[in-house]
């Protein structure tokens, strides 16, 4: 149990990536704080993680994108009471509608994209840097997207934000780095078998992608021990091997 003791907040965990980490750092002794805006999936991977005997999490329905500051402030002084110290965060919370040109996104989209996919991983993480900074060692894991950081047509506002949210990612490790205490990473997953997929590209053969398991070994690396003293990379699932 190399997370025993570990308490992780995962963002967007009622969806295949975030339920998929939530589960394999679960089995591994984490304690997981699974925050999603739907009940029904968080209780679907809560009930996952108990049948498969990790320790009960705990649910916690947000709305990243209707959220207001006081609302996340109210979340990292939750956790800072619950738990005292926080040794991981998991952004895995995705907004993305469709493929569309510039010319034709809307405003409404482009804003609620960007408030999902950026501004609320920079405020969650704002405010959470201070219970993180009370844990020995704590990780920061962004996800981001194999296809969007080549910035390739109709990516739009979602594209936009993986780009963006690469670069938080290394200004962030890079500002952190004389404290070696927290490690910040970003996480390309690749082409798996996972419900935004599906969106995506609904004609593709789902058989020959990856299952979402595939990805467990590593979130448990970028979480465990072995990742110690590792930050500022982008780590690519494709190529990743121990």
């Amino acid at each position: 149990m190399p997370l025993k003791n570990h308490t992780i907040l995962i963002t967007g965990a009622g969806g295949g990536l975030g339920g998929t980490a939530a589960l394999a750092l679960a089995k591994q002794g984490a304690e997981v704080i699974l925050l999603d805006k739907s009940i029904p999936k968080l209780e679907s991977v809560y009930d996952a993680i108990v049948a498969a005997g990790g320790k009960e999490p705990v649910l916690y329905p947000f709305d990243l994108a209707g959220a207001t500051e006081n609302d996340y402030q109210e979340l990292a002084d939750r956790i800072e009471e619950k738990y005292g110290s926080l040794q991981g965060l998991l952004h895995s919370a995705v907004e993305f509608s469709a493929f569309t040109p510039i010319a034709m996104h809307s405003t409404k989209d482009w804003g609620h994209t960007l408030n999902v996919n950026l501004n609320a991983p920079f405020i969650l993480t704002r405010v959470l840097l201070p219970v993180l900074q009370k844990s020995s060692h704590a990780a920061i894991i962004f996800t981001s997207d194999s296809s969007a950081r080549h910035t390739p047509a109709y990516s739009g506002a979602y594209g936009i934000a993986k780009l963006a949210l690469e670069g938080l990612a290394k200004i962030l490790a890079e500002e952190l780095q004389a404290q070696q205490q927290i490690r910040v990473n970003t996480l390309v997953p690749g082409p798996v078998d996972s419900p935004l997929r599906k969106r995506a590209y609904p004609a593709e053969d789902k058989s020959k992608l990856p299952a979402l398991s595939s990805l467990d070994a590593v979130y448990l690396y970028l979480f465990g021990p072995q990742s110690l003293g590792m930050s500022g990379q982008t780590i690519d699932a494709r190529t990743f091997h121990l």
